[in-house]
């Protein structure tokens, strides 16, 4: 309550704001009235987001100071992280993975709940739960954490110590475990896949009947706009997904309607497709083409009542225009 007697806006700091989450996120917040967002950056931006207070921090360590950013917010939404890669370069990957995304995010967490702070959103991953589940046997939030490698591990890690931290300080911790973010302006291997389908290349993944979960970045970042504020979310943990699942055979056609192209698919066994990965020592990616990954939301509806807003079809068609908006075939 401000000193007119108005209900003043909800401060929200936000890491990463860079980032392909962190960004949306502040861009929805801005929408809201009862938000007032603040950017926090590791470097200066080029384009620093209009109308929100902006802040450098610095990298992601133990000792990054964070308390002028932190001056007078009620919630941290902590997207920042170093994220999962495909083409390892670190010496020592455990290290660097437990220095951006343990320590700098326990720093962080103390250094909020010392200025006040009232609740600390953690976005970790679903890799804290593992790599992979058996077709029908969703992974569900209070599962027992399975994580198989050194990210999965420093987020489980970071999870562990920030219930540690709101156990000591009484500041509420809410984790949210997303699967596969896609969305307008998405990179890495989505990215490389709407490009494929654009092009119309030959891809032999027409025989493909597992199941993925995924969460659209509208309906991630509109989970934790609602976890900011819920009572019932306080030190829980959440999955999230857009609650469609798809086999990668199913997420190529949709994502070639939305394109308005031809998915050209190959109905390859997957059998075949695992056994070649095999032996070109791809073994993960095989995982992520043929295998399955599910997640149960229901926890989020129960303890919410919260569904996911849009649709995968919707989704899809976002990223697609975007995509089609900002990219050359």
């Amino acid at each position: 309550m401000s000193a007119d007697g108005l209900e003043r806006a909800s401060r929200v700091a936000v890491t990463g704001a860079s980032g392909f989450v962190g960004g949306a996120l502040i861009k929805l917040l801005s929408t809201h009235s009862n938000f007032e967002p603040v950017a926090i950056y590791r470097t200066a931006p080029e384009r620093p987001t209009l109308g929100c207070e902006t802040f450098v921090c610095g990298e992601l360590a133990s000792d990054t100071d964070f308390t002028a950013a932190l001056k007078g917010a009620d919630s941290v939404v902590h997207c920042a992280a170093r994220v999962h890669v495909m083409n390892e370069r670190a010496a020592d990957p455990m290290a660097a993975f437990r220095l951006a995304n343990v320590a700098a995010t326990h720093n962080l967490a103390r250094q909020a709940a010392k200025c006040g702070v009232r609740r600390f959103v953690f976005i970790s991953s679903i890799k804290v739960n593992g790599e992979s589940t058996q077709s029908g046997q969703p992974y569900r939030a209070d599962d027992v954490p399975m994580p198989a490698d050194a990210y999965g591990v420093s987020k489980m890690e970071a999870e562990e110590g920030l219930r540690n931290i709101a156990a000591e300080t009484g500041m509420d911790v809410v984790i949210i475990r997303p699967v596969l973010v896609y969305g307008p302006g998405v990179k890495a291997n989505f990215f490389n896949m709407i490009k494929l389908l654009n092009r119309g290349v030959v891809l032999p993944f027409g025989a493909i009947n597992n199941k993925r979960s995924l969460v659209s970045l509208y309906n991630l970042v509109d989970l934790i706009s609602v976890c900011l504020t819920h009572p019932a979310a306080a030190n829980q943990t959440f999955l999230v997904s857009d609650g469609q699942d798809v086999s990668t055979t199913q997420l190529l056609t949709k994502m070639a309607e939305a394109l308005r192209c031809r998915a050209r698919l190959l109905p390859v066994p997957s059998s075949l497709l695992v056994a070649a990965a095999r032996l070109l020592n791809k073994k993960s990616l095989s995982q992520r083409l043929c295998g399955n990954l599910q997640v149960d939301i229901e926890k989020n509806r129960a303890l919410l009542g919260w569904t996911p807003p849009m649709s995968i079809e919707q989704g899809f068609a976002l990223t697609a225009e975007h995509f089609q908006g900002h990219t050359e075939k």
